[in-house]
């Protein structure tokens, strides 16, 4: 099983505390968040960075561990970083 991210300890401990609730309108609540992620996913814009080659090197190899295309890993950096949910390590 791989190691799982800070971030899902955090979820799993969260669920296990019983922080979290059903919701009895399943159907529409899973309707409308599915709406949000694809308008949050949508790429509908086309940018070109120059990059030094060894930050380049290291995205790459970043992505191949986390298993997806550099690209993605890239856009879901910053996309984390607008939305306010990167952080920073101590």
């Amino acid at each position: 099983m791989p190691k799982m991210t800070r971030e899902e300890n955090e979820l799993l401990r969260s669920v296990e505390r019983g922080e979290w609730k059903s919701t009895r309108r399943l159907k529409p609540e899973t309707h409308r968040y599915s709406r949000y992620a694809r308008a949050a996913l949508q790429k509908d814009k086309r940018i070109n960075i120059r990059i030094s080659s060894k930050d380049l090197e290291g995205v790459q190899k970043k992505a191949v561990e986390e298993g997806l295309p550099y690209q993605t890993l890239i856009s879901s950096v910053i996309h984390k970083y607008v939305s306010g949910s990167l952080m920073a390590r101590p």
